[in-house]
């Protein structure tokens, strides 16, 4: 194969990682943020919409049955095509089910039907996942993230804003059928993808505990655990608290904390992933988790300054683009781990294991984080959590040849 075809392939398996993002981002404000409002805008009371929230919870837990999709599989189809149009094709019909009920009248049905579409969203984010790390070479993986981050946030803005400025004009229903045809048009880009080749799949009698015995019987298979938990914990740690630092500690509006932290933030979120995964087309592994790593530290260092200095806008506007563009160089990087790290043979389950690792900080640990604000003071805080950024940085020194080896070799 020329060097040109190679390049062109290349570029149609990144654009089409794109659309798998934006695949996996509509579903999720449609049992959201949209959903939210289309309760509220129906008269439901504010504590069945808090009951709402809890659909989500398909989405922390999608790593139970990611093993089924690892073994089973229609063989015409392929094993990554075969879940990808069970899951798009459910998710056509869910949302227009959905669209036919009235959260008033069958407030029962309407949830369950809307908890459907969370799990086969969560199944859709499993194989979709699964289908990048199989597709993309290890020199494609920075770039292939950074296309999965933009496809999934444009998805969000189109069935999130997009979707609630559609209902202001066509209502709810109508909003819904609209999404559904977006899911037509995935389910056409899933049909004609082609299926990764990767070899022949031996069968796994035991799916569900394969795949973990496989990764511990890797070198530092711990070591590389510790890095995924540890990664974010800085940036998690921070951005937990922004919207109520930026209102209560700095004293910011509600609306300059919108138009800054939610409109500046998105776009550096995009920015920074893209760019992130553009630089990764030239950095190997090791140095771009160590480089995203020490730039995430130092913009969480900003918002120290910022914190000292008080009320200042155009400070603000500067820490608040760094944190976010740094947030997506880091993610950029640590998706690119993850792929890394998965076996093809159980890349469906490693990648739903690990992601769901990565969000501890975020989850758990996070929670901490109003305990060290009301002991220390916000400046403390924001330097407390920029030196949590070390241990990780420790780390990815400590894994420095096997980084640089993965940045070229594929886990088979």
């Amino acid at each position: 194969m020329s060097l040109s075809e190679s390049k062109t392939l290349s570029v149609k398996r990144q654009l089409l990682i794109l659309c798998m993002g934006f695949a996996s981002g509509l579903p999720l404000a449609l049992t959201g943020t949209t959903l939210q409002a289309w309760l509220v805008n129906s008269g439901i009371g504010i504590k069945a919409v808090g009951f709402f929230a809890a659909i989500g919870i398909p989405y922390t837990w999608k790593f139970i049955w990611s093993p089924l999709m690892d073994r089973y599989y229609i063989p015409r189809l392929g094993r990554r095509k075969t879940w990808l149009l069970l899951t798009q094709v459910s998710l056509f019909f869910s949302i227009n089910w959905l669209s036919t009920l009235d959260p008033h009248e069958s407030i029962g049905q309407f949830g369950l039907v809307a908890l459907l579409i969370a799990f086969f969203s969560a199944s859709q984010d499993v194989v979709i996942d699964a289908y990048r790390t199989d597709i993309l070479k290890p020199s494609e993986r920075g770039m292939g993230s950074a296309m999965a981050v933009l496809g999934y946030r444009l998805a969000m803005l189109a069935s999130g804003a997009g979707g609630l400025i559609l209902a202001s004009y066509l209502g709810f229903h109508k909003t819904y059928q609209v999404m559904a045809v977006f899911m037509v048009l995935m389910i056409a880009i899933s049909l004609f993808s082609p299926e990764p080749l990767i070899g022949q799949i031996p069968k796994n009698d035991y799916p569900f505990l394969a795949p973990i015995v496989e990764f511990f019987q890797r070198p530092f298979a711990l070591s590389f655990l510790i890095l995924i938990v540890l990664y974010k914990l800085s940036d998690a740690l921070a951005g937990s608290l922004t919207t109520a630092f930026l209102m209560q500690g700095v004293h910011f509006t509600l609306i300059e904390v919108g138009a800054v932290n939610k409109g500046v933030g998105l776009g550096a979120t995009l920015a920074g992933a893209f760019i992130g995964g553009l630089l990764m087309t030239r950095m190997n592994l090791y140095r771009s988790l160590l480089v995203f790593g020490v730039l995430q530290a130092l913009a969480t260092l900003s918002f120290a300054l910022l914190a000292q200095q008080g009320h200042q806008t155009t400070l603000m506007v500067i820490s608040v683009f760094l944190e976010n563009f740094t947030s997506g160089m880091g993610t950029a990087a640590l998706s690119a781990l993850l792929m890394s790290l998965c076996h093809h043979q159980f890349s469906a389950t490693q990648f739903a294991l690990l992601s769901a690792l990565s969000a501890v900080g975020r989850v758990y640990l996070s929670p901490l984080a109003g305990l060290i604000v009301e002991s220390s003071g916000w400046v403390n805080f924001f330097l407390i959590t920029t030196l949590a950024a070390l241990p990780g940085l420790i780390i990815i020194g400590w894994l420095k040849g096997k980084l640089t080896e993965l940045s070229t070799k594929q886990i088979l």
